[in-house]
């Protein structure tokens, strides 16, 4: 019967195994390391003192068996009628103290007249003698009666020059095993404890690993990686890590454009990074910044840091967000805000000159309602007729006639000087309207502040804010007065930062940032602008204008 596969999600779930962490894969692979070192070290040293143990083996018998062999005893007994008596006692007595397997003292023939075991004395010896009854020495392994051997042959000679016996001196291998053998054990209990004290040093290196990998395993931090690279370059807002000592430990990709950080910026100091002082600052900061606006050279900024603490400052965790263009949008906002208010107080105005012309007609003086709605409507159409004759640029048109609806409402006269033309298509390429707006509007609304400030102290003029608008030698020039209380010398490079301002209510999240805004901009568009002193604050911005327009 055909039994049908469970599907998925049915049936007994497969346990899911966790990957071995990295600490313990790094345990394993070092122990087993180790052990093979270990391991084929006590084989080398094996096998060196396997060779050394038959080397001097080999040496301690060839030495035995020619000092035997040159004993004059051994000599005169070897012609003897019975060798056996006389040499069996001393070969034995020989052996026990040399530690030797045998000796064995034979004839030319072969034929023993010593063993360690007596029953082979009188029979053959078991080996080779031909070189030896040449008159050599040589050693051979061989496997006699005792087993296999490392053993001697050596010739005896008469006094006439011949071979008159041989004489064999062997060291069994088993001895010589036994004998490593207990090396071996020595060896391996010190491998055993050499592996026990690494494996020790390994497992607590190990642990500390794991407490700092959290226990993950090589695939998972390397996953971990992958996602953590994957949304550095992801995230739209900057992120920047700085280390204890204020280097950058990273930043990602909106950091680098928020800040304009060039592209070896990491690893080196926040303060080497030639940023603005205020900005610098609050990287620097022990303590953390919340939602602070700093502006760069061409953006304005809103900055988040957090000190990283562990028993101890370990570095300093910076966000960045870019609100450029929200602060241009809030600029464009407030003008059209001031637009609205203006034609809020125009309508009102308007109510009340129509309710007095009405009011004049009403009382029978047609000819003097007449006089008043046309020098109203003279009034009000010579300041559009002069703003609409110098500025044929709309954007600036349209600024400049709101604000002019809110400097009457204000009271102040507001002018544009005679020299004042902008033809249209003159605006600088780089400036956008945007720009532009930010530009005039934030200092045509700071000269208002300026001039009804200064209007309340006695002998203080009518205030005033005059207008100057026109293209000189392939620049564009804009240039506001106020009758202000101007700005004092050693305020002058001051002026330009954020924060400053006049007002007792300057705070950094308020005011102040107004014509740090107008120097960004100014910049940004490839001007400059400058500050003097008349009878109040003179502001002068200069940018080029277009080629088209220069032609």
């Amino acid at each position: 019967m055909h039994l049908p596969w469970p599907r998925r999600g049915r049936g007994l779930p497969l346990p899911s195994r966790r990957p071995r962490s990295l600490a313990g894969q790094l345990l394993a692979m070092q122990i087993a390391v180790i052990a093979a070192v270990l391991l084929g070290c006590a084989a080398v040293a094996y096998v060196f003192a396997q060779n050394e143990a038959d080397d001097t083996a080999r040496q301690q018998v060839v030495s035995e068996a020619r000092t035997i062999a040159d004993t004059p005893t051994v000599r005169r007994a070897v012609g003897g009628r019975n060798p056996t008596a006389v040499l069996q006692p001393y070969a034995e007595q020989v052996r026990r103290d040399t530690g030797v397997s045998f000796i064995t003292i034979m004839s030319p023939s072969g034929i023993r007249f010593t063993h360690p075991n007596p029953a082979e004395i009188g029979r053959h010896f078991l080996g080779h003698r031909a070189e030896a009854l040449a008159g050599h020495t040589f050693t051979e392994t061989y496997r006699g009666t005792l087993g296999r051997s490392i053993r001697v042959v050596t010739p005896v000679w008469d006094t006439h020059g011949k071979v008159s016996a041989l004489v064999s001196v062997g060291i069994t291998v088993h001895s010589i095993d036994s004998h490593l053998r207990d090396q071996l054990l020595t060896l391996f209990g010190l491998a055993l404890a050499a592996l026990a004290v690494t494996g020790t040093g390994t497992y607590l290196i190990g642990s500390r690993l794991r407490r700092h990998t959290h226990g993950m395993g090589a695939e998972e931090l390397s996953r971990l990686y992958d996602y953590h690279q994957a949304t550095l370059h992801a995230v739209r807002e900057g992120l920047l890590l700085l280390d204890a000592q204020r280097r950058i430990a990273l930043c990602n990709d909106a950091a680098r454009e928020l800040l304009s950080l060039p592209s070896d910026a990491v690893g080196r100091y926040a303060a080497e990074l030639r940023l603005p002082p205020s900005l610098t600052g609050a990287l620097l900061a022990a303590e953390p910044r919340v939602d602070e606006v700093h502006l760069t050279d061409e953006r304005v900024v809103v900055v988040n840091t957090q000190p990283v603490e562990g028993g101890e400052q370990r570095g300093t965790v910076v966000t960045l967000r870019d609100h450029t263009e929200l602060q241009a949008l809030t600029g464009e906002l407030d003008n059209q805000r001031g637009f609205t208010e203006a034609l809020r107080s125009q309508a009102h105005e308007a109510a009340n000159r129509l309710h007095t012309v009405v009011s004049l007609i009403e009382l029978g003086r047609a000819d003097e309602a007449v006089e008043f709605a046309t020098a109203e409507l003279e009034l009000a159409q010579a300041l559009t007729d002069r703003v609409v004759a110098a500025v044929a640029e709309p954007v600036l048109a349209a600024l400049l006639l709101g604000k002019a609806a809110e400097a009457n409402e204000r009271g102040v006269d507001f002018r544009i000087t005679p020299d004042s033309r902008i033809d249209d298509r003159m605006l600088p390429p780089a400036l956008s309207a945007r720009d532009l707006v930010t530009v005039l509007g934030n200092l045509i609304d700071n000269a208002l502040d300026a001039a009804i400030e200064a209007a309340g102290s006695p002998g203080s003029p009518r205030p005033y804010v005059e207008v100057t608008a026109r293209v000189d030698d392939g620049r564009l020039l804009l240039r506001v007065a106020d009758s202000g209380r101007g700005v004092e010398p050693e305020e002058l490079r001051e002026v330009f930062r954020r924060g400053w301002s006049t007002k007792q209510a300057a705070d950094d999240r308020g005011r102040g940032i107004g014509l740090a805004l107008v120097e960004q901009a100014a910049r940004r568009g490839g001007g400059t602008v400058h500050v003097d002193r008349e009878v109040g604050a003179v502001f002068t911005v200069t940018l080029p204008v277009a080629e088209r327009a220069r032609a």
